[in-house]
């Protein structure tokens, strides 16, 4: 803190005397020149000549002339504009040239040029010798600390900045309040701005929100909203944002429709969070009509990629398709997100398709991609092709393998049968293992029926996060399809004790931009008994196709008819009978789950797609389901 120190004990710096300079001509003809010189200068300047005005520069200098603050403000616009530093230090050298004094106007501009390049020690330098500073000095210094991720010397300066008497304004404080870092500093700068009255500063309060979302304090970030009539779009984009990044998407759309009916026009920032709330939510008809309000920006890449991504996770695979042919601008994050869609959905053979055009064509793959391009071979069981290309990414890439790549090619291992080789991998891994590696693992050994490895996964798993209750779940299944229930009942009773419960099956249908939610034995939703009707209609007209339930998934230790009773009213079985008779035959039926989707219930979807002659997508945690004419899109591993 050698910098702040030097803050405290800096005294004004003492006014030098012009040094005198001799004249070769008349009064009247110096005054001519020098005009002449000073014009050129501030010509060259305004006209964004920089070697030229850098010539000229020099060429007053030796005549001992400057120009206005203004002239040079452009100059120095210019050098950071061309991000020319060396031309820049010697606009710095000049203004001091022969014992001139430059206004604080011009040494603020300066601060800002070397925060701008990024140069902290010469900006710090020049904040200590200014004879007078000003609340833009400051603000500019804590933007500079905040921009560079140093927050304690930004709320360092602003303590120094207080007890020097100077009095912060707007762009101070949406500045400093990025530097906090934690809820108690937020609370105490939320107070000062009551001091100065800047509380319904729209920048301020724009801040403030962004802050308490960063936090997850979304209550107190809402009250910062409500606390008066919000008349500027910035607010309104930073509270929807707020909401839709802290994974709370009913709030942030129903923050969206009440700024569209307070007459706001929606713009990019707007539309991006209200997108990424439909994602969230799987909410494609919502979706859609967000859509409307982006042909504004059509060119707009980062709404375009937003969009993309919707389509992509809420398994809207044709309309996905049409926004990537459209879009005038890719990126890597376009590719990217295109190229995994696709493999999530399990139309893994396009996604390596597309992968191939993106070598020839697009630009070049980062970690993301090659993730999406694993995920495809793990869904198609490629285990060569996915060797290939894991063991080739540093070479033809320059991407190290991280912990995400590591768990795509444990599942693929995992779909081929070979727990040995993926238990090998895990510690051949560069990176320690986390949770979710051996989770990937976990749920091989269920699909393959391998206790003792699965016990093995499962140990490492709890070792990482003693209170993943879906390990306790996969586990207390494999126990069970291994009719070791006094496993079961072990598992139960420490679930119980560590006080862990295991979060009820939930799924959500979407029906006339309505939501409808349904979850395992609750029989609240209103039209509860045409819904049983039609499923246990379903259920009598599959058993003529020979379904008979799979009672290996049921966790409890029940006779037959009991465990066949708690596989039939499984919340996605709910959801579907609904959605058929909510739905026109022609509509796809999609549904979100918060569980993984258990066996029986899978192969119950697959022969009512069949049966009915109906698309249905379900999305659950793990993977995108695409059931059609009897078969799935994740060909039976998940």
């Amino acid at each position: 803190m050698k910098f702040v120190s030097q803050l405290k004990y800096i005294k004004p710096i003492p006014k030098l005397q012009s040094l005198p300079y001799s004249m070769s001509v008349t009064s009247s003809h110096y005054a001519q020149n020098s005009a002449y010189l000073i014009d050129e200068f501030a010509k060259f300047c305004y006209q964004r000549d920089l070697p030229r005005a850098i010539k000229a520069m020099q060429s007053m200098e030796n005549h001992g002339l400057w120009a206005d603050c203004i002239t040079y403000s452009e100059l120095i616009k210019c050098c950071i504009a061309h991000k020319a530093i060396q031309q820049g230090k010697l606009v710095h050298k000049h203004v001091f040239s022969n014992g001139h004094e430059p206004k604080t106007f011009l040494l603020n501009i300066l601060l800002n040029m070397y925060a701008k390049f990024d140069m902290l020690d010469n900006a710090e330098e020049l904040f200590v010798k200014m004879p007078e500073r000003n609340v833009v000095s400051w603000t500019t210094m804590i933007s500079a600390y905040c921009n560079a991720a140093d927050g304690h010397k930004a709320m360092m300066l602003l303590i120094l900045m207080f007890r020097e008497g100077v009095v912060p304004n707007m762009y101070t404080y949406s500045s400093v309040l990025r530097a906090c870092d934690g809820l108690l500093n937020l609370r105490q700068l939320h107070c000062s701005t009551f001091k100065y009255g800047l509380e319904s500063d729209v920048y301020v309060r724009s801040a403030l929100i962004d802050v308490y979302a960063k936090w997850g304090d979304l209550e107190n970030a809402l009250c910062v909203f409500e606390e008066m009539v919000t008349g500027d779009l910035v607010v309104w984009n930073s509270i929807i944002g707020a909401f839709g990044q802290n994974g709370d998407g009913d709030e942030a759309l129903n923050l969206f429709k009440r700024m569209k009916e307070a007459g706001f026009f929606a713009e990019q920032a707007t539309l991006t969070s209200t997108l990424r709330a439909c994602t969230g939510l799987a909410l494609l008809e919502v979706g859609r009509q967000v859509h409307v309000h982006v042909f504004k920006y059509d060119k707009d890449l980062i709404l375009n990629n937003a969009l993309l991504d919707m389509y992509c996770k809420c398994g809207s695979l044709e309309d996905a398709k049409t926004v990537f042919s459209q879009m005038v601008e890719k990126d890597v994050i376009s590719w990217s997100t295109m190229i995994a869609g696709l493999a999530q959905n399990g139309f893994s053979r396009e996604a390596l398709e597309l992968f191939e055009k993106m070598k020839a064509f697009g630009p070049k793959p980062n970690n993301i991609t090659v993730l999406g391009v694993l995920f495809a071979c793990s869904h198609a069981g490629l285990l060569e092709q996915g060797w290939c290309y894991f063991r080739s990414m540093k070479k033809l890439f320059g991407i190290d393998p991280q912990q995400e790549h590591y768990g795509c090619m444990i599942d693929l291992l995992g779909r081929a049968g070979k727990l040995d080789d993926a238990v090998k991998l895990i510690h051949d891994m560069q990176c320690k293992p986390d949770a979710v590696t051996w989770r990937a693992l976990l749920g091989a050994c269920r699909v393959h029926r391998n206790a003792d490895v699965a016990i093995y996964a499962a140990q490492q798993i709890l070792k990482l996060d003693p209170l993943d209750v879906g390990t306790y779940i996969l586990l207390s299944n494999i126990y069970a399809n291994s009719q070791r229930w006094d496993d079961v009942a072990e598992l139960r009773k420490t679930m119980r004790d560590r006080g862990i419960k295991k979060e009820p099956g939930c799924s959500w249908i979407e029906v006339n931009k309505q939501i409808h939610a349904f979850i395992f034995r609750d029989t609240s939703h209103p039209q509860m008994g045409e819904i049983i009707k039609e499923l246990n209609h379903l259920i009598q007209r599959l058993r003529v196709m020979g379904y008979v339930p799979d009672t290996s998934y049921t966790l409890q230790d029940l006779e037959g008819e009991q465990k066949e009773d708690s596989l039939q009213y499984h919340s996605e079985k709910l959801a579907i009978a609904f959605g058929l008779i909510s739905l026109s035959r022609e509509r796809t039926l999609r549904i979100r789950k918060n569980i993984r989707i258990c066996g029986d219930c899978h192969l119950f979807v697959k022969l009512v797609a069949k049966l009915e002659n109906r698309i249905i997508v379900i999305r659950d945690p793990i993977r995108y389901h695409h059931f059609e004419d009897g078969i799935c899109s994740c060909s039976d591993y998940w």
